[in-house]
Parts: C-alpha cells; structure tokens; sequence
C-alpha cells in the first residue's frame, strides 16, 4: 500500500492555494477547532458527557469534509476493513501499557491502594476518554503528523509532531517542564509511531483512549493534570520524578520508559514494512 494519501490535485491556482500543505494544515486545524469551540458553547447546557462526544462527532465530521473537499481523495485512515482488529489491538495495548505502568510503580513502593468505588464511577472518564482519543489522534495525527510528514518526511514530522503534542498539554493543570517533556517522549513518539505502522487511525484513536480510561476510569488517577475518579481509589508516595506528582503517572520516568519502549516497537514495524517517507528533496 502508498504510504502516504495522495491528494488529488486539481487544476487551476485557488487548487494549487488550497491543496498547498501548509493551507490544508491551517484549514483543517482552525476548522475542526472552531467546530469543537462551537459545539462546546452551544452545548454548554446539556450534561458533560453528551458535550464530550459532540464534540468529537464534530471534529470526525469536519475532519471528513476537509479530506473529501479539498484533498478530493478516499478517506483511507477510516477504511473500515481491518478497523475492528485495528481497534482491539489498540484498546489492548492502551490498557497494558498503563497497566504495566502502574505495576512497577507498585513494586517501587510508589502507591498504595485505599480503597474501591462504585463501578458507576468509571461512565464519565469512559466519554471522556473516547472523547479525547478520537479528537487529538484527528488533529495530531490525522491532520498535522500526515501533512507534515508529506513534504518533509516521517521522521521530521515524528519529532514535529511529539513536541507540539507536549507543548499544547504545558497549560494543563500540575504541568511541569517535566511532564512536558515526558508527554511528548512517551505519548508523542508512540501514537505517531502507531499511526505509521497502520496509515488509519483506528489503532492510535483505541490506544488513546484505553490509556487514558486505564489511567482515569480504572486507577483514579490524575490524567494530564486533570483529576479522575475511577474504581480504584489510590495515594502515591516518593519523589514526583516516580509518581508524575499532580499531573499524574504520564510524568513518571516509568510511564516514559515503557512507552518509549513501545513507541521503538512499532517504529521497527514501520521500518520493516517500508512505511518510512522519505523527505521530498530525498524522494526520485
């Protein structure tokens, strides 16, 4: 298979204009943005959850539109053969890799567990996490990985994007220059490098998501700063270094290890199966 989604040129400048990469990357950022802003000030009145999965509905909607209006092509990341395996696996390794997380931070002594909530607990970090993983793997993966990776390669637009993936979770409640970094390391490298390995986004978006419901919904612990309470009810001890301190165990030197260890994984796939693009002043 092409490794990247061609986009089908159009004659004329205004498709010249539009189809330039950097005008669909500002196209498809400011327009999936403004429709979560919009759903999310008009939908202000209903419970958050429905707001959460409107939101997301909204950015696959716009999404959609952006790939078919102006990149005129198939919609391949959302090809549906394949998507329920894709999807699996990645719920699978979302839900170890947190999971494995959390266990050598136990064996390191760095939580204990004080007790165990209603099952109840676990609908709204469930919304929200599905939210979030179908969201962020649209605009940072789906739109801004893919196009920069069209002109200046993958590995570029592997580091490009890590480091913007970081640097937008800086504001986020209990934020460090250490969790900063630790974000865009361990999330940044391995949900690009997922996508590389499939070119769809059913993997990354499940693996988001079941990180994120593992580490809210299940632990009840902080995710990206952002407070959860999940079935578990847990107290951290020792250096934030460990434990992530406020912003949660995304922070710990633990979570950084075992995802970067991942993220190599699915890069060496990538590798093997030819799925590397090459910068264009490199192509033939």
């Amino acid at each position: 298979m092409d490794t990247i989604a061609a986009v089908n040129r159009r004659p004329g400048a205004l498709w010249r204009f539009l189809q330039f990469p950097v005008t669909r990357l500002v196209l498809a950022v400011a327009s999936i943005a403004l429709a979560i802003a919009l759903t999310q000030w008009f939908g202000g009145a209903l419970p958050p959850p429905f707001v959460h999965l409107l939101s997301a509905a909204a950015a696959t909607a716009v999404y959609i539109a952006n790939v078919r209006g102006i990149e005129r092509r198939e919609l391949v990341e959302f090809r549906l053969d394949g998507a329920g395996r894709e999807t699996a696996l990645g719920l699978l390794i979302g839900a170890a890799l947190f999971s494995v997380t959390m266990a050598i931070l136990c064996l390191c002594g760095a939580w204990t567990l004080t007790g165990v909530n209603s099952i109840g607990v676990m609908g709204y970090p469930l919304v929200s996490a599905l939210a979030a993983g179908v969201s962020e793997e649209i605009l940072f993966r789906g739109v801004f990985f893919r196009i920069v990776e069209e002109s200046l390669g993958s590995w570029a637009a592997l580091a490009l994007s890590a480091a913007l993936f970081g640097l937008v979770h800086a504001p986020n409640p209990g934020a460090t220059a250490v969790s900063t970094v630790a974000i865009a390391l361990e999330a940044g490298i391995l949900l690009a490098a997922g996508y590389m390995c499939t070119r769809r986004l059913w993997l990354v978006m499940a693996l988001h998501m079941a990180w994120n419901f593992t580490e809210g919904g299940i632990f009840g612990t902080s995710v990206s700063g952002t407070e959860a309470h999940g079935l578990l009810a847990i107290e951290f001890h020792g250096p934030e270094l460990l434990t992530g301190g406020a912003f949660g165990p995304e922070a710990s030197l633990v979570a950084v290890a075992v995802c970067m260890i991942a993220g190599a994984t699915f890069l060496a796939r990538a590798h093997r199966t030819n799925r590397i693009v090459r910068p264009f002043w490199r192509r033939s």
